[in-house]
C-alpha cells in the first residue's frame, strides 16, 4: 500500500491514521502544502489522504496551490485511486468534483453527535456510526454534495457531515484521527475559532474526557479498514 498525505499546516497531521498505516507497513509520502506544494505522479501512489486546515478551498488568490491541489485530487479520483478527505480534505474532494463549498450556518467545534442521513440506512460506511455517535469537529464551512455522491451522515449544526463516491472516495467533515495532542495543537494555533457560538465548546470542555479520543481513533481504524476492503 502506497499512501500520499496532503498536509496543509504543520499542526494538522494524520494523527491516529499514522498508527493504522504503520500497522499495514504502508509506504507513506507527503506533500506539505505550507512548505513545498509539489505533487507526485499518479502512478506513484494507491491512496490519497487529504487532511484538514484553517484555510478555505476558495482561497486560491492567497494560496494558488489550492487550484493545483483540487486538480490533483480530481485526477486521482478519475484514475480510481482511494481518496479520503478529512474536514478541509472533504471540502477539497467536493470542490474537485464540481460541488460548491460555502460558509456553514454554524461553526461546529468540539464534541457533537452525528446521525445517519435519511438515505444511508443500508450503507456499509454509515453503518459504522450508531445514531448519536459523538465525534470531534472543527469547521466553519460546509459543502454541497457532489453529483452522484451518497449522503452518509448529518448533524444538528451541519447537514452534510460525510459522503462517499463509489467504493473508493470518502469525505468526512469531522475528525476521527484527532488525539489529545493534536486537539491541543488546534486549540493553541486557532484560538480565534473558539469565540462563543451555539456549537462551539471551550478548550476545557474539549479536553475534559481523554477517553473520547480513544473511541474516535478506534472508529477511524474501522473506517479505514472498510475503505481498504
Amino acid at each position: 500500500m502506497r499512501v500520499h498525505i496532503l498536509q496543509h499546516v504543520a499542526f494538522e497531521g494524520p494523527g491516529s491514521i499514522a498508527d493504522w498505516l504503520g500497522a499495514r507497513d504502508a509506504t507513506v509520502t507527503r506533500t506539505t502544502l505550507y512548505d513545498a506544494p509539489a505533487f507526485p505522479a499518479l502512478d506513484d501512489f494507491d491512496w490519497v489522504i487529504a487532511m484538514g486546515g484553517p484555510m478555505s478551498v476558495n482561497d486560491e488568490t492567497e494560496l494558488p496551490w489550492l487550484a493545483q491541489e483540487k486538480q490533483f485530487i480530481g485526477d486521482a479520483i478519475a484514475r480510481g485511486k482511494t481518496v479520503l478527505g478529512i474536514c478541509l480534505g472533504a471540502q477539497l474532494i467536493a470542490a474537485a468534483t464540481g460541488a460548491r463549498v460555502r460558509a456553514g450556518k454554524e461553526r461546529e467545534i468540539g464534541w457533537h453527535p452525528v446521525l445517519p442521513a435519511r438515505a444511508a440506512a443500508s450503507d456499509e460506511l454509515a453503518a459504522l456510526f450508531a445514531p448519536g455517535t459523538e465525534v470531534f469537529h472543527w469547521h466553519g464551512e460546509t459543502f454541497d454534495l457532489p453529483r452522484g455522491a451518497r449522503h452518509l451522515l448529518r448533524s444538528a449544526a451541519c447537514d452534510h457531515q460525510a459522503f462517499a463516491i463509489g467504493d473508493r472516495v470518502l469525505g468526512l467533515q469531522f475528525h476521527l484521527e484527532t488525539t489529545v495532542a493534536s486537539a491541543e495543537a488546534l486549540i493553541a494555533n486557532c484560538p480565534a475559532d473558539l469565540r462563543p457560538g451555539a456549537y462551539v465548546q471551550t478548550a476545557g470542555e474539549m479536553l475534559s474526557a481523554p477517553e473520547r479520543f480513544d473511541r474516535i481513533n478506534t472508529l477511524m481504524t474501522r473506517v479505514l479498514d472498510t475503505l481498504a476492503g
